[in-house]
């Protein structure tokens, strides 16, 4: 690709923007305030128009011509006419960014700082539309029913022609990625509408109709101002602040530069329907450039392979016409081919395929080797074992693997080269110079042989069959003929631009020039016939010419000098081979004459005769004469009428008849071929009347029947052809393929085994559609619990990113129960329950951290003080070593300085201050952290003692920073906190005495018998794994005193934590109400807390079992309609 500079101009002001005139003639600029009209042949500026009062950002034309819009910064849009008059002027409340015709109805849609309006002549006022952000650059889709609109916060709105959203494209980047340029691909051969998007993001993007990304983000480097499709789709011009217009394929693969420039790129279109490109900069200039798309191919015998859209390599079988493609998705810059190996040479490698087989007919090609290095290279040869690279003087070859194996240097430079044959690793190259040179150079020798010297320069060589002969077309376009051995000039033919040998012929070669073929057979008259491009091959019969980018064959029997009549030469010749084997019936002879003499109904007589009725039949059908042939077989065989009959119906498919034929083909019981027309028409009405009438045994022509309508759009029809053959597998594909979901449901249910196939596309429709927390149940109820727990752990990451932290909470709580589901395998129990511990902890964290990121970062704060000191001290203890993703302990920090010294814990809030000044401060806080810290000096150092919190086991005043973390510092005893205020709950946890299960523990609390008058003792009891605190029953009376509550309070001994042990005694004397249970699933042990302030009511959620003040519990539910942990809906029943 090579772009040339067919004109430039400069403005004085920077190019907003540019439309060309649909039909080409002419270019609108927008610069400065004001619109330039450009000749687009010459680069006459025609006109410029005034009618803005400010900058003018935009303008676009109509699709019909007759009129263009302009959009400036002084809030108004002027509609202006073909002739160049201004027609219409409206306005809108903010300076307009974009302008863009619908391609169908040329409704016009203008786009402000804060609203779009849609206006079209017919209608009389504007009708506008509120953005939630500026929008950048619109775009209408090719049938016009769609609206993009790319904005500043990073977000893709596409609306329909009312302008009502349908779908909404948040970018990753988010206002850090503004959306800088879009355009609909305008291909009519797409299947889908295609949104080309690059962002300053420096990402080019492409996506559906429906809001689904193709493929991956490609990487610019660079920010990009505009974006433009060729009028076909098949390229994307792309410019922007790197100074330069690049060309990329429709998948987003870069090719090369248009034109480099000396400042940002604003605009670049392509003129309608052509190769020439326009370029707006930013300081004014304006470049017109044409493309130039080289051909890049290469030719062996039959098989040609060239380059297509750029980045494909077409390998066509010119004799059978089968052609295969290889998409590369990178620039293909060489091809050459080779027997059996093709060479494919990219920017930074070459590829080398092969053939699977030695058969002649083969197209199936496989990667043998890749060379993965950048190559310069003019000319580019393959060879079986080598390739040949040719840069101006020097030749390189190369083994597969990429190391150099052997260089020539010539005198001159290399104008041509091809491989003339040789054994795998010897092969042959003949190679014509500038200075008019031909050598032969062999690829395991060193030595180039000159076969000849000529005085004009070369341009195209080929040598004969025998190797005895030598063509040469030199740079005057004269084709020269030499005899290799003597040297001698054998004869000179003019106009000629390329020459090929016959590689079965000896004596016969072909050259083309100036319109013309020529063709020379040994010492004849060269004969001539017109034809358009290069001859690049002659093999056989066939001439291999070259127009354009196409390839074609010319046929020309070796015979046409002297008989005309090739089909008569072919049937004599066939009845002498016939006669040399032995046949000798004349009238089958004769009958073959007469046939090709055109006496048809002799020849039918002569075959008869002969015994050949069957030659007869085969005439008559091959020349469709039907009527004969019935009168032929009169009342014949039944099974030669039905192979009429199909004879008639292809005959009729042929003739492009095909409701004929499929009435033939039915009647004639080739049901297959007559669903197969119906079903390539399109004819749904007949494809359900065949289904309906044929056999449920008859499967295929069934299937085939169910799989067109399926095709057709008409499930209900295919659904009912799957019933008719029972084939309830297809039918859940179906309905899955079709998403219609109820319907496969209720086949799931009446058919458990099919489960799997319903429910893990389900699943994943619901994920491709945003919808994950249904997917994950979804997978969940497919038995697929790893994909659940990957679509959460995804939703997790995903809300973490996005300062989503109840969010988070809530997805690693599910995490965490999804795991403890899967312990219940004893195979994965141990792995499990240390996830569920895991995703536990970082669920209370997350949950408490959520309201000190909405502290810190939102305006009002819905937490009082002394929820934020709880939260903050709350966290700070609960924080591992490595702290979660998203989770700063700045903030932390901050939250618990500020509020610690507004609830007079000044000694606190003075340490807080001083673990901040070892932390990297974000420029938002840093003022306020630092008069934090000068003002807490000033205040006395100690903390308010009411805010110290007590443990409820043993009475123990604990600091309000714990060195221990969230536990008791004398009796190690953790503590319970509430969900909301994360103050301390006046709860205590207790353990059964072995031997005590659930069931009897709840059976005995629920007795509320009398307490017993007997003495509860301590014993502590110390075994190789814990230490244990025991109630132990004595038959001293102690009064009426709790037996729970007396043996609380006591000195610890050790560093262990030593759990509350309790008897059946001890669980009798329990009241239900002052006891709470955690009746977590197996293979977990329930957890039990006993109330030592009864009448301060604690309400635990039965779902995720965390506790919260009754008060503050029922005040949230009302506020959120659900537990606020794991949002269990108030009137959902328990776990």
């Amino acid at each position: 690709m090579r772009a040339v500079l067919t004109w430039r101009d400069k403005a004085e002001h920077c190019i907003n923007d540019i439309a060309f005139k649909p039909d080409g003639t002419q270019l609108i600029l927008a610069a400065g305030n004001r619109l330039l009209v450009y000749d687009t042949s010459d680069g006459t500026l025609l006109q410029p128009l005034k009618g803005h009062k400010d900058t003018v950002y935009c303008v676009a034309y109509a699709k019909d011509g007759k009129r263009f819009a302009s959009g400036s910064a002084d809030k108004s849009i002027i509609i202006w006419t073909s002739k160049l008059e201004g027609i219409l002027k409206y306005t809108h409340n903010d300076s307009i960014q974009c302008v863009s015709y619908n391609p169908v109805t040329h409704q016009l849609a203008s786009c402000s700082s804060s609203d779009f309006g849609l206006w079209s002549p017919e209608q009389k006022s504007i009708s506008k539309h509120k953005s939630s952000s500026k929008i950048i650059c619109c775009s209408w889709t090719n049938d016009g029913q769609y609206l993009a609109l790319g904005m500043f916060n990073g977000i893709i709105s596409i609306r329909n022609k009312n302008g009502e959203e349908k779908v909404k494209i948040e970018r990753p980047g988010g206002s850090l990625s503004p959306v800088w340029s879009i355009c609909w691909n305008p291909s009519r051969e797409e299947h889908n509408d295609i949104l080309a998007v690059a962002d300053w993001g420096q990402k080019l993007s492409f996506y559906q109709l429906s809001g689904k990304q193709i493929g991956k983000d490609r990487v610019l480097n660079f920010d990009p101002c505009c974006i433009s499709y060729f009028t076909k789709g098949e390229y994307i011009l792309l410019g922007g602040s790197d100074k330069q217009v690049s060309l990329f394929t429709k998948d987003g693969v870069r090719l090369g530069t248009v034109g480099e420039q000396n400042s940002w790129v604003w605009t670049c279109r392509v003129k309608p329907d052509s190769n020439y490109v326009v370029v707006g900069c930013q300081d004014g200039t304006i470049s017109f450039y044409q493309l130039i798309f080289s051909t890049v191919h290469g030719l062996y015998k039959d098989r040609y392979a060239y380059r297509d859209s750029m980045t494909d390599v077409i390998v066509q079988h010119l004799i059978t016409e089968q052609k295969v493609r290889m998409k590369c998705k990178e620039l293909v810059k060489k091809i050459a081919i080779y027997r059996n190996r093709l060479a494919i040479q990219l920017p930074e490698k070459i590829l080398i395929y092969e053939l699977y087989s030695e058969d002649s007919s083969d197209m199936h090609y496989r990667v043998k080797e890749r060379i993965v290095k950048k190559f310069e290279c003019n000319l580019l040869v393959v060879c079986a074992n080598h390739i040949i690279l040719c840069q101006e003087k020097r030749l390189q070859c190369l083994s597969f693997s990429g190391v150099k194996e052997r260089e020539w240097q010539m005198e001159s430079l290399i104008r041509y080269i091809k491989v003339i044959g040789g054994p795998p690793g010897r092969e042959g190259l003949l190679v014509g110079l500038k200075n008019g040179q031909i050598l032969k150079i062999f690829v395991d020798n060193l030595f180039a042989i000159i076969l000849l010297k000529q005085a004009t320069a070369v341009r195209c060589l080929d040598m004969s069959a025998s190797r005895k002969k030598l063509a040469v077309v030199d740079e005057n376009d004269t084709c020269l003929v030499y005899d290799i051995d003597t040297k001698e000039l054998l004869f000179q033919e003019p106009n000629a631009n390329s020459v090929a040998w016959n590689t079965q012929c000896e004596d016969m070669l072909c050259f083309s020039g100036g319109g013309y073929l020529n063709i020379k057979a040994s010492t004849f008259p060269v004969h001539r016939q017109k034809l358009q491009g290069f001859v690049v091959g002659y093999n056989g019969s066939k001439i291999f010419c070259l127009h354009v980018f196409s390839i074609s064959a010319v046929e020309v029997p070796q015979a046409f000098i002297r008989v005309r009549d090739l089909r008569y030469l072919e049937l004599i010749s066939s009845i002498e081979e016939r006669k040399k084997r032995g046949e000798t019936n004349k009238d089958l002879f004769l009958a073959d004459v007469f046939s090709y003499q055109g006496k048809f109904h002799e020849a039918a007589k002569l075959y008869k005769r002969s015994g050949h009725e069957n030659l007869a039949l085969e005439m008559y059908t091959d020349l469709r004469m039907f009527e004969y042939v019935k009168d032929f077989l009169g009342s014949g065989d039944p099974k030669e009428i039905k192979m009429l009959i199909t004879k008639q119906a292809d005959w009729a498919r042929n003739i492009k008849e095909p409701k004929a034929a499929v009435e033939m083909y039915i009647s004639a019981g080739e049901h297959v071929k007559a669903i197969e027309i119906c079903g390539h028409h399109g004819w749904v009405d007949m494809l359900i009347d065949i289904a309906r009438k044929l056999d449920k045994a008859e499967r295929e022509p069934l299937l085939l029947c169910a799989t067109y309508l399926k095709k057709l759009d008409s499930p209900d029809y295919a659904a009912e052809t799957y019933l008719k053959m029972g084939d309830l597998k297809s039918l859940v594909q179906l309905h899955v393929e079709t998403q219609r979901w109820d319907e496969a449901f209720a086949l799931g249910e009446k058919h458990p085994e099919f489960k799997d196939d319903i429910y893990v596309p389900y699943a994943q429709w619901l994920a491709e559609n945003d919808r994950f927390e249904e997917a994950q149940q979804a997978f969940h109820k497919a038995g697929r619990q790893r994909e659940a727990v990957q679509v959460l752990e995804q939703l997790t990451d995903n809300a973490v990113a996005e300062s989503r932290f109840n969010d988070a909470a809530y997805y690693y709580w599910m995490l965490s129960m999804q795991c403890l589901d899967i312990a219940q395998d004893p195979a994965q129990k141990d792995v499990m329950l240390g996830k569920f511990h895991h995703f536990q902890r970082l669920a209370e964290l997350y949950h408490a951290y959520h309201a000190i990121h909405r502290h810190t970062e939102d305006p009002f704060s819905v937490h009082g003080p002394e929820t934020l000191f709880n939260i903050s001290r709350f966290l700070l203890h609960s924080l591992p070593k490595d702290t979660p993703s998203g989770i700063s302990k700045v903030k932390i920090l901050f939250t618990l300085a500020k509020q610690s010294k507004a609830l007079g814990a000044y000694r606190l809030a003075r340490h807080a201050y001083d673990k901040l000044r070892g932390l990297y401060i974000p420029a938002r806080f840093q003022k306020s952290i630092e008069l934090g810290t000068l003002t807490i000096r000033a205040k006395p150092f100690h903390d308010s003692e009411e805010l110290v919190p007590l443990c409820y086991r043993c009475s123990t005043n604990n600091p309000l920073l714990n060195n221990l973390g969230n536990v008791c510092i004398n009796c190690r005893q953790p503590f319970v906190f509430s969900a909301s205020s994360y103050d301390v709950l006046h709860l205590v946890e207790f353990c059964l005495e072995e031997g005590i299960t659930d069931e009897e523990a709840i059976s005995l609390i629920d007795l509320e018998a009398p307490r017993p008058k007997r003495e509860d003792r301590q014993r502590e009891t110390i075994n190789n794994s814990s230490q244990i605190l025991q109630l132990v029953e004595t038959k001293d009376s102690m009064g009426d005193e709790d037996p729970f509550t007396a043996k609380l309070s006591f000195e610890q001994g050790g560093s262990e934590f030593v759990p509350v042990m309790v008897s059946r005694l001890v669980l009798r004397s329990m009241s239900r109400r002052d006891v709470i249970i955690k009746r977590w699933p197996p293979p977990l042990r329930w957890q039990y807390f006993r109330s030592l302030l009864p009448d301060a009511s604690i309400t635990m959620c039965p779902s995720c079992f965390q506790m919260f003040h009754s008060e503050d519990y029922e005040l949230l539910v009302l506020q959120h309609g659900c537990c606020p942990y794991c949002r269990r809906r108030k009137d959902d029943p328990g776990p």
